[in-house]
């Protein structure tokens, strides 16, 4: 816990509960900010407290509106800067944009490098995110971004000297999974290749199989054919991947799946976007449960989806910020869930 010397956390509106949950788990209360739009759109934020000074933490996600939860993000970041703030440290639980990390046509942009310069340009001194859907993006900053971590840091106005080191939302996926499934009867399972390296480190840490499918795409968001490589006969299969927006990937891989044995299919994501027919797919699916974090707002679609079973890492975050703010190390985060 936090004595409030020297610390503020502030909300922008597309995730105020999991702000909630990270003060109320360091002992603060959200600082007061007033984010408006006047009539032709354009966004308008008014600091309600002095940040002269302060270690400055403002918590927005990439959801909902993402466009405005952005340029809201950098509109707080510039007013708490000109401000005087101390240290600015950008909380973004889903990155926007982070899809489109790389140039894969031509003419095409990488938005995550321009999402990246923008936090830059508006005075964000540091970033903290979860489970980045591509590592590289690391690469697009030159001030430290750390995936939900603290890491020593060279701090300097020329390019910034990183010892980058990733927490991922590993520890509370795999605390659910101790205390919710019998890991005698379990395997985990990877609905794709590009996430084999997220299912095989669970499955060593837990102790139980590990099979994957091999995807084929049509288009983006679209699958045309899985093959499944690993047995599942009369065990709990779980999915694990970092992100579900459509769901079509999870739907399909959870009929496979049962078409092969499985006796229970479930699915464990860090970001639930569920964009689309999302809900509906899910609830007509093989899928017992789909368990996500609380990266983005769940309440909706619970309330839509009696699947939907969401872990809490506001914890996390909080003993990050926490951490950050002291110059603690957080290696212990890499592996467990802050209590």
């Amino acid at each position: 816990m936090l004595n409030g010397t020297g610390i503020k956390i502030f909300s922008g509106t597309s995730h105020p509960e999991l702000a909630e949950i990270i003060a109320h788990r360091i002992g603060l209360p959200v600082s007061q900010a007033e984010i408006t739009k006047n009539n032709i759109g354009e966004t308008n934020v008014r600091i309600g407290e002095s940040v002269r000074e302060d270690d400055v933490y403002i918590v927005n996600t990439g959801c909902g509106a993402v466009n405005t939860a952005l340029m809201e993000l950098c509109i707080m970041i510039h007013a708490c800067k000109i401000a005087s703030a101390k240290r600015i440290t950008a909380v973004i639980p889903l990155f926007p944009y982070a899809r489109q990390d790389k140039k894969d046509k031509s003419r095409a942009p990488i938005t995550a490098k321009l999402v990246a310069n923008m936090l830059q340009r508006s005075g964000c001194d540091h970033v903290i995110t979860m489970d980045l859907h591509a590592s590289q993006i690391q690469g697009f900053f030159d001030v430290p971004v750390d995936k939900c971590v603290e890491s020593k840091l060279f701090y300097c106005y020329a390019p910034v000297l990183t010892d980058l080191r990733s927490l991922y939302a590993e520890p509370s996926v795999i605390l659910y999974i101790r205390t919710h499934f019998n890991l005698d009867d379990i395997v985990i399972v990877s609905p794709d290749a590009g996430g084999a390296k997220r299912a095989t480190s669970m499955a060593d840490r837990l102790g139980v199989d590990f099979a994957l499918f091999h995807k084929e795409r049509k288009k983006a968001n679209e699958v045309s054919r899985m093959v499944l490589v690993g047995h599942c006969t009369g065990k709990t299969a779980i999915l694990v991947d970092d992100m579900a927006d459509t769901c079509g990937t999870l739907v399909l891989a959870a009929s496979h799946l049962s078409d092969a044995g499985a006796s229970r299919v479930c699915a464990i994501v860090t970001h639930g976007i569920l964009s689309g027919n999302a809900l509906a797919a899910v609830t007509e699916s093989k899928l017992e449960k789909l368990i996500v974090t609380n990266t983005l707002p769940q309440a909706e679609n619970q309330a839509l989806c009696p699947k939907i079973e969401v872990i809490d890492i506001g914890a996390v975050l909080g003993e990050v910020i926490r951490r950050s703010h002291y110059g603690e190390s957080v290696s212990k985060l890499f592996h467990e869930v802050p209590y």
